[in-house]
């Protein structure tokens, strides 16, 4: 039996790839102006949501529940993902902001460490039944 390959081209790896490149940026500006460490960790948060997006762009189809096609669980599931992913982006928004302006990162580094483990160990134990 043949199965058509699927088309799976760059083009999905854009953001994740543009955000990369923008960690590297703000990091070589921070680091230019001094503030190695400031610089590295504010690459790092931004490093680690690339590898987030680029994670989330071959996650497998989920299974979502009986009756009624399971509308209201893929309705709360995108829910779910939607706040989670705008929240990330603030908080990650929120290290870069304060990390060009050469204030204080520590108050956002760490809600952006707990999202980091927080949704590597949901994605490593979600489906165990945890």
């Amino acid at each position: 039996m043949w199965i058509a390959p699927e088309r799976r081209g760059l083009r999905r790896w854009i953001v994740p790839g543009l955000v990369l490149a923008a960690a590297a940026a703000v990091g070589a500006v921070l680091v230019a102006d001094g503030r190695t460490t400031t610089g590295l960790v504010a690459a790092g948060v931004l490093a680690g949501y690339a590898c987030l997006l680029g994670y989330r762009r071959n996650e497998p189809a989920m299974p979502y529940g009986e009756g009624s096609g399971g509308y209201r669980a893929r309705a709360h599931l995108r829910s779910a993902a939607v706040t989670g992913d705008v929240l990330t982006v603030a908080v990650v928004g929120a290290v870069v902001v304060q990390a060009l302006r050469g204030a204080d990162i520590t108050p956002y580094v760490w809600p952006a460490a707990l999202a980091g483990v927080v949704y590597t160990l949901s994605a490593l134990f979600g489906g165990r039944g945890l």
